[in-house]
């Protein structure tokens, strides 16, 4: 008797928010709210004008927000041992107190907070997003371990997206105040962290049906999502638009975020139907990572001739845990997190991304400040942050899905494609270095594009030779050295040499440090050294990079992702046996 199809609507409902896709959708939200450390240089100028601080204190603050934002090993450490929902629970507080007391600090709610009080806040806000990383990022790449390069781009391209799409929100709730927008920045994402707490959970590794194809469907639609927010900044700096217009263009930033619900329904509306169909097999996703859960039909889920649980053997060896320190497995394999941390491989990674994501980090916190002193009214220099965030997000989902497609094809070794992304880099540093006309578009483009393009290359790369197992551990752990390198480049070089080049312009002026309250330098000397510094630091990282080349060459020449069929495939094998027992006893 058929079921009445208020009932199977239910149940539908019920399929999909338990569904693998889903996960990928509720992930990308999470990712878009875990981007605000990327604005900084819009309510940067807010916080030095507003507590009267020199260029080389709002460096010092801008450092601690991208030691927050990349030192994750405390989240990746406390994954480890609890569930992925009281991951983003502890995410969204720490967001929400973060930058709730730097709104209001700026806002004169509360007294003047000494420097050390605003480091620790936006250290806090920004260590937010690794707690938002390793709920969603690390739960999709087990989740989809064939696709983690092509998935690491999608979600770290909403990262990049979300300073742009964050920057529309505001103006269109706040209008063009940057106080507010450090209050948007405080309860947006902690918001959307709670509404799908439950949601983000790891299920079994498995490709599902038509995969590859979905997944291009998605980045169709980010595409579309980046080239709009790409005119509309663009219109927004040569008009002045009304309240209306930005309440518009905010309402089509939501509804094409939603449009991959769309493209989930449709797909598990075909598995669905499939479901239904008897003899049909499916694999069911199961939490626990020791059971696999076989069912032919979705009406029988629950029942002891639908499951065929099978038990995963401890193979924990009684040797104590400094012994196979030195001793790692081959490459591919579950790396424990000491072996890791001590290899080779990971101290050449630690190397490239110092140099590389130093070096970015550094000109992106500086770019509102570079935009000034080269003249650019502040309406202009917004635009340059818009760009960054825009092409960060092309330079993600360029580096994931080329990256995937030239390993797959070619057996092109990943570690490669981090090496041209320096270079590339370097070009956007010697366009600032040496300014001219029109070049800071262009250096914020490729600045932008190459930041963006290093992430995902970094967090697939440590996945791929280390294993999944300490995930969560080590790719926080792999990103360490870019707070490092944002301290030594952006704080004791850029900050040192800008306000060094200030301090020379008043005394061609007559006037000492003290006689200002500000410490700005106008001209295009004032970051001229800075720059060029940059631009061999990032070299040498390109020409590190090089090594990791050398040495995974050959492991990349091999099937990588063979492990995980297997583990896919066992099951059906058995499901395929116990048809053929089945049938025997049928026939009997």
């Amino acid at each position: 008797m058929d079921k009445p199809d208020g009932l199977d609507a239910v149940r539908f409902t019920v399929y999909l928010l338990q569904g693998r896709w889903f996960t990928v959708f509720a992930s990308f939200l999470v990712m878009f709210g875990a981007g605000a450390t990327y604005l900084f240089g819009i309510y940067s100028k807010q916080i030095k004008a507003t507590l009267g601080y020199d260029q080389t204190t709002l460096n010092l603050i801008g450092f601690f927000k991208d030691l927050g934002a990349n030192v994750g090993v405390l989240s990746g450490l406390i994954a480890e041992v609890i569930p992925t929902w009281a991951v983003l629970l502890i995410g969204s507080a720490m967001n929400f107190a973060g930058y709730f007391m730097i709104w209001m600090a700026v806002t004169g709610k509360i007294p003047k907070p000494r420097v050390w009080h605003m480091c620790a806040y936006i250290c806090i806000g920004a260590n937010s997003q690794n707690f938002a990383n390793t709920g969603a990022l690390v739960t999709c790449v087990k989740n989809f371990p064939e696709g983690r390069g092509v998935l690491l781009g999608l979600l770290k391209g909403f990262v990049g997206l979300s300073g742009a799409v964050m920057t529309q929100m505001y103006l269109a709730i706040y209008g063009n105040d940057s106080k507010s927008l450090i209050l948007l920045i405080a309860w947006l994402p902690a918001a959307i962290s709670v509404v799908f707490v439950y949601t983000v959970r790891t299920l079994e590794p498995g490709r599902r049906p038509n995969e590859r194809r979905v997944f291009y469907r998605f980045l169709y639609v980010s595409i579309v999502l980046a080239l709009f927010l790409m005119v509309v900044t663009i219109l927004q700096k040569q008009f002045v638009f009304p309240k209306w217009a930005y309440a518009t263009t905010a309402t089509m930033v939501c509804a094409l975020l939603f449009v991959p619900l769309m493209i989930i329904i449709r797909e598990e509306l075909i598995l669905w139907s499939s479901r239904k169909q008897p003899n049909s097999n499916i694999i069911a996703a199961d939490s626990n990572p020791a059971i696999k859960v076989i069912s032919r039909n979705p009406e029988s889920v629950g029942t002891d001739s639908a499951l065929i649980p099978t038990t995963t053997p401890n193979l924990e060896q009684s040797t104590p845990w400094y012994a196979d320190i030195f001793k790692p497995p081959a490459r591919g394999e579950d790396y424990k997190i000491l072996q890791a941390l001590l290899s080779i491989d990971m101290l050449v990674l630690f190397i490239a991304t110092f140099c590389g994501l130093g070096s970015s980090l550094t000109a992106v916190d500086n770019l509102g400040q570079i935009g000034e002193s080269l003249g650019y009214p502040a309406r202009i220099t917004s635009t340059f942050l818009s760009l960054v965030s825009i092409w960060n997000y092309f330079g993600r989902v360029f580096s994931g899905f080329v990256s995937e497609g030239l390993l797959e094809r070619y057996k092109v070794p990943r570690p490669l494609m981090m090496t041209f992304v320096l270079l590339l880099s370097c070009i956007g540093h010697i366009l600032i270095a040496f300014h001219t006309p029109g070049s800071l578009y262009v250096a914020s483009i490729i600045i932008g594009f190459s930041f963006g393009a290093q992430l995902p290359l970094l967090f697939a790369i440590i996945s791929e030779l280390f294993g999944l197992k300490y995930y969560s551990t080590l790719f926080n752990c792999g990103q360490l050295a870019s707070p490092l390198g944002s301290y030594i480049l952006n704080v004791k070089v850029t900050g040192k040499l800008y306000d060094s080049e200030a301090v020379k312009d008043l005394r061609r002026k007559g006037l000492e440090r003290s006689d200002v309250k500000e410490l700005t330098c106008i001209g295009a000397h004032c970051y001229r050294l800075s720059f060029i510094v940059l631009t061999l630091v990032t070299l040498f990282g390109a020409i590190v990079s090089l090594v990791l080349v050398a040495r995974t060459r050959e492991f990349y020449k091999g099937d990588i992702y063979k492990k995980f069929r297997d583990e896919v495939e066992m099951p059906q094998k058995m499901d395929n046996k116990d048809k053929d027992v089945s049938t025997v006893k049928g026939q009997a």
